[in-house]
């Protein structure tokens, strides 16, 4: 299997889970050791403030992160271990990315970074996560395939 073979797999696996349901219009780009989310902001997922709940901005940062590690891992399904967020400015339009970098992997541990963007290139908040290895491949899961 070619490495862009493995992106287009772990693509369809996020796009297949349940959870992004919830969020019209999400879409990914994995490329070696880095992720692109974009995800145009829906007025649903705001708090009482009427600015986006932090919720989003973890999910679409660790799910950036992780894919980012996911990318270089071409057999086993990884999950994260921890996940640490700096929220720095409220969001209530637009599309906004998350860009997910892998930092360091060793053995069965890695970790990333992810950045959440606006449309004008403005930082939203940082993030940084730990993932480890499980026992379960990745061809085992349904999301998995093409």
């Amino acid at each position: 299997m070619t490495t862009e073979t493995h992106y287009r797999k772990l693509e369809n696996l996020f796009h297949s889970a349940l959870v992004q349901k919830l969020y019209p219009g999400i879409n990914i780009s994995i490329k070696q050791a880095i992720c692109t989310i974009t995800y145009p902001v829906n007025t649903a997922h705001f708090h009482g403030g009427n600015a986006l709940h932090g919720a989003v901005y973890f999910k679409l940062m660790d799910d950036a992160a992780y894919f980012a590690v996911s990318s270089i891992e071409l057999s086993t399904f990884v999950v994260t271990a921890a996940f640490e967020i700096k929220l720095l400015k409220p969001i209530t339009k637009g599309t906004i990315s998350a860009i997910g970098k892998l930092d360091y992997a060793k053995g069965k541990v890695y970790t990333a970074t992810a950045e959440l963007f606006d449309e004008k290139g403005a930082i939203l908040a940082t993030g940084k996560g730990t993932f480890i290895k499980t026992s379960q491949t990745l061809d085992s899961l349904t999301g998995y395939a093409l």
